[in-house]
């Protein structure tokens, strides 16, 4: 097997941090070779190139991930990037600026559902911890 060029092993590395072991092991195990090329393109030039840039703090990233996010729809990669705020280092009162700044930027349909989804995966997240 080939070595994996360094972005990759670096994005790796702050995919895991951020996103969490036990996703990133749940899209590998999924990988099929359909989507291989796509998970390595995402791990080497996502994580392994923007996301490992000295130019902004890793909870920066996520905070302008969440607002984009936010604003375009994306409501899974949303719901994955607000469970992975904790690792990151974003308070529950970021979010909320964060989603009110979208409302303004974006649109209130926009917060609106963004705000609605943040209640229910702090809802989820609150219920794990509290068993």
């Amino acid at each position: 097997m080939a070595e994996k060029p360094k972005t990759y092993v670096e994005g790796l590395a702050v995919r895991t941090a951020v996103l969490g072991k036990a996703h990133v092991e749940r899209s590998f195990s999924r990988m099929t070779p359909f989507d291989a090329e796509f998970q390595d393109f995402i791990t080497r030039y996502c994580w392994g190139e923007v996301w490992t840039r000295p130019g902004l703090e890793r909870k920066t990233r996520s905070m302008l991930n969440l607002a984009m996010l936010a604003a375009l729809g994306r409501e899974e990669e949303f719901k994955l990037h607000l469970r992975a705020s904790r690792n990151t280092g974003v308070t529950r009162d970021e979010v909320k600026e964060v989603l009110l700044q979208v409302a303004i930027y974006a649109g209130v349909p926009a917060a609106n559902s963004a705000f609605r989804m943040a209640r229910e995966i702090f809802q989820e997240i609150d219920k794990e911890a509290a068993t």
